[in-house]
């Protein structure tokens, strides 16, 4: 293992400064690029601010498909379309439905679960070295829901029983025991004990890149448009300077694919665009994070207030924020709450996902030199540190008992 190694990683949000952190615990030199200032409004800035431990079951399931017709059609459902968008997804969603079998399904869940399973334990590592007080509460994570579409709800416990995954099945009363500013719209619920939540995303990914600086870490703020390669070593490329490195890593969530497709990767990435608005002053009604599951959004306590978050357009990252999404949002959260005032601060941001909810976690296919650590979906906060360590492992040539076919970019 060569410890002079210098390692470029494209991307400075929760996935590029957590496997840049590992890659310094490996002893290596890295530098960071990123076209904005870290947590600069990005996905790991106006995330739900979970750590879902427990989060295995993917979006590609055999009851989706006959849920999204009405999905679509519903002004409080949880799914939308920017029509404009439609012809460009086309090949991702054949992609997805093709994913939308049991087998896929129990594929993804049974891999989501293995690094599930370590994503805790390995922000602990880093957590050891800053200090979080007031950031991170363990106060679990509740999902709630109505007597509709109760086949789904058991499709998922069934799932999580058979993989492992803690759960606990709540009646009314303990929800209401757990959270009595809910209105009683609810049938039943499960709580996941172990789950945490981020009371500021920003000041914590803030602070893992203060300590990422304060290892020697270097931080350029570039816009990386184009990597070539002279031999076997990259060179990244921004408007006026190119710089060569040993290895490199992309990062850069949805953004990504304007990478892989320079380098004729043909990987199905797309974005799913998430919505967020804050309720000043109302982070009190809650203890911890809820989630409604038929309407598919949340609510978290944050230092910025109460957090409502949810939804997922398809809509590419171009297309503006939807007005329509937004008052989506409103008035789901007033479903669930009383008393809100008037909402503050809107936020779209932008999830990485591929057709089979499982992420891009290890080298190109093209090029060894080349890392890939981007497709997480709506778990890129929970699975970061995880990433970053299976990626620096991987470029420090570590023995691992884990199973890391599955992320392969080599599936496409």
């Amino acid at each position: 293992m060569d410890k002079n190694l210098k390692i470029g990683i494209i991307g400075a949000g929760i996935q590029g400064v957590c496997n840049a952190l590992f890659l310094q615990k490996n002893g290596y030199h890295v530098t960071l690029f990123d076209k904005d200032e870290p947590g600069n409004l990005s996905a790991s800035y106006g995330n739900a601010g979970h750590f879902s431990p427990y989060a295995s079951i993917p979006l590609n399931r055999p009851d989706i498909l006959i849920d999204v017709p009405a999905m679509l059609l519903s002004s409080s459902g949880p799914l939308a379309l920017k029509w404009n968008y439609v012809p460009k997804m086309i090949p991702w969603f054949i992609k997805f439905l093709k994913n939308c079998s049991t087998k896929n399904m129990m594929h993804t869940a049974k891999y989501m679960h293995q690094i599930l399973d370590l994503a805790l334990p390995s922000y602990d590592e880093l957590f050891e070295e800053i200090d979080l007080s007031g950031l991170v509460e363990n106060k679990g994570i509740m999902y709630i829901w109505n007597d509709q579409n109760l086949k789904s709800r058991e499709l998922e416990i069934n799932i999580r029983n058979e993989i492992g995954a803690e759960q606990q099945l709540l009646n009314q009363k303990e929800i209401h025991d757990l959270e009595p500013n809910i209105k009683k719209i609810y049938h039943a619920g499960v709580f996941y004990k172990k789950a945490r939540h981020a009371r500021n995303p920003k000041k914590i990914l803030l602070k893992l890149f203060d300590l990422f600086l304060k290892k020697g870490g270097k931080f350029l703020k570039l816009n990386i448009q184009d990597i070539t390669f002279q031999n076997e070593n990259p060179t990244l490329k921004s408007e006026t300077q190119q710089f060569i490195f040993d290895k490199i890593v992309i990062a850069c969530g949805a953004f990504s694919k304007k990478l892989t497709d320079k380098l004729d990767e043909k990987i199905p990435l797309d974005t799913e665009r998430g919505y967020h608005i804050h309720f000043k002053g109302c982070d009190h009604l809650i203890s911890r994070p809820v989630v409604f599951q038929n309407r598919g959004f949340g609510m978290t306590p944050m230092e910025q207030g109460l957090r409502v978050v949810g939804t997922v357009e398809f809509g590419g990252l171009e297309n503006p924020l939807s007005k329509g999404r937004i008052k989506n949002l409103i008035n789901n959260a007033k479903y669930l709450l009383d008393g809100l005032p008037e909402h503050e601060d809107e936020w779209l941001g932008f999830r990485p996902t591929l057709p089979d909810y499982l992420p891009v976690i290890g080298p190109s296919k093209n090029y060894k030199n080349l890392f890939y650590s981007f497709g997480h979906h709506h778990l890129g906060w929970t699975l970061a540190a995880i990433s970053g360590k299976i990626i620096s492992n991987m470029i420090a040539d570590k023995k691992t008992n884990l199973n890391l076919e599955p992320y392969s970019s080599k599936r496409f």
